[in-house]
């Protein structure tokens, strides 16, 4: 076999493949002659059909392996040879002229490319840090006791007002027309929760049991309706029963009713406290990742294997089309979905692979396992049995790839935050946790 590597552009080579005929012939009819032992034709004994009838069956598919097998390993063999670190699948096409004997192959394909990370000292990123402070405690707390609020009738003389429950029967047109969603029976919502929109919300407020009412409602332009966004609609909304809430106070009774064995309000606060600092450090970990990869990305020099981003592209449409099938959308492993709304996403995911597999090589940021136990033993005291958590990472290959990868991530960012031109901000409990 003769190895010819042609340069074309950027990341793309071309290597010519030469196989003599007789391996292909050779192999051809061996695999037959195999075949030959199993394969049942009518009027034969199995064993006995003869080699005339089973290459005019199978020739031609054994023929197509036995190009698919060798041409494969002819550039498997090359490509190590001459050192190249291939990206993606090679584009196979056998040319017309070749020597007596011989058949020729052009494998056309991507190679990975060279990174040049850049000086880390010139990098600029913003590092963030939250406190859990007394105020967000309580605001904890007070979701806590909304779960287990309770609700009673109003007396019908009492008009609606904040945070009471209402079920109203409304309609909304627009110029008169009714449209899609505008209507329903028996709903329910909470006045100042910011169920509905601004409008809609005032609009009920002081209404009566068995009142009804029109008012006008103007959705934004930016609404998720796109067929009602930026447009002012009509509501006739007749009120049906109103509701005023009642939060539990909090006390022993509703501390252990939350399942806190030391049921007392301090025993209370103090869990919620380790919850939440354990939630910040999460978000601010994530937001400090992500900050670091754009500083990464802005300082990093490479091309892109177009093989890989088309790669990435598949992977993306394909996980799109699970996700619509989990939602009950009917034929979503047919769904049309078009590969370029993801192409600038995949593009990005590959280039940042590059990016940080170059630099965990050159830095050593591999995962140690401490760091892989640690981080186990961290995410699982957040669930009721945490030693059970435990051993479900541990016991599954994939999983454990997946909390290694959080881990390499958590050691880049800490590598480039300590060489880059940092920036820290404290950032609001409340901004943290609705970002």
């Amino acid at each position: 076999m003769t190895i010819q590597v042609e340069t074309l552009e950027k990341l793309q080579r071309r290597i010519t493949l030469t196989l003599p005929m007789a391996a292909i012939t050779g192999e051809v009819e061996t695999r037959l002659k195999k075949l030959s032992r199993t394969v049942r034709a009518d009027g034969f004994r199995p064993g006995k059909v003869p080699m005339s009838v089973v290459a005019q069956r199978y020739g031609y598919s054994v023929q197509y392996e036995v190009m698919n097998d060798k041409v494969g390993e002819a550039f498997a063999s090359a490509a190590a040879e001459a050192k190249l670190r291939v990206a993606g699948m090679p584009k196979i096409t056998q040319k017309d002229q070749a020597g007596e004997g011989q058949m020729a192959f052009d494998a056309t394909f991507e190679v990975y490319p060279e990174v040049k990370l850049g000086d880390f000292g010139t990098l600029s990123v913003e590092r963030v840090s939250t406190e859990v402070t007394e105020a967000a405690i309580d605001k904890t707390v007070d979701i806590l006791r909304k779960q287990r609020r309770t609700f009673s009738q109003r007396p019908a003389a009492e008009g609606a007002s904040e945070s009471d429950r209402v079920t109203i029967d409304f309609e909304g047109k627009i110029d008169g027309e009714p449209f899609a969603g505008g209507k329903a029976d028996a709903f329910q919502f909470i006045v100042g929760e910011g169920q509905m929109l601004p409008q809609f919300d005032q609009g009920v407020r002081g209404m009566k049991a068995g009142e009804s009412k029109t008012f006008p409602v103007a959705f934004p332009a930016d609404y998720q309706g796109k067929d009602v966004a930026g447009k002012e609609a009509d509501f006739m909304v007749t009120m049906k029963k109103i509701e005023s809430q009642h939060l539990p106070e909090v006390n022993e009774a509703f501390v252990k009713s939350l399942g806190i064995k030391d049921a007392t309000v301090d025993a209370l606060r103090a869990d919620v406290k380790k919850n939440l600092e354990r939630e910040v450090k999460f978000r601010v970990l994530a937001r400090n990742k992500s900050a670091v990869m754009d500083a990464l990305l802005a300082g990093a020099q490479l091309d892109v294997p177009q093989a890989l981003v088309e790669g990435e592209t598949e992977r993306m449409v394909e996980a799109a089309r699970a996700d619509l099938k989990q939602r009950g959308v009917k034929d979503a492993d047919k769904a049309p979905i078009p590969a370029d709304l993801f192409t600038a996403q995949a593009e990005r995911r590959v280039r940042l692979g590059l990016v940080v597999a170059e630099l965990v090589r050159v830095a050593n940021l591999q995962a140690k396992p401490e760091q892989l136990q640690a981080h186990i033993e961290e995410m699982s005291q957040s669930y009721e049995k945490p030693a059970e958590v435990m051993r479900w990472y541990l016991s599954d290959r994939q999983r454990m790839a997946e909390v290694e990868a959080i881990v390499i991530e958590s050691n880049v960012t800490a590598h480039v935050l300590a060489h880059a031109q940092v920036t820290d901000k404290v950032l609001p409990f409340d901004e943290l946790m609705t970002a």
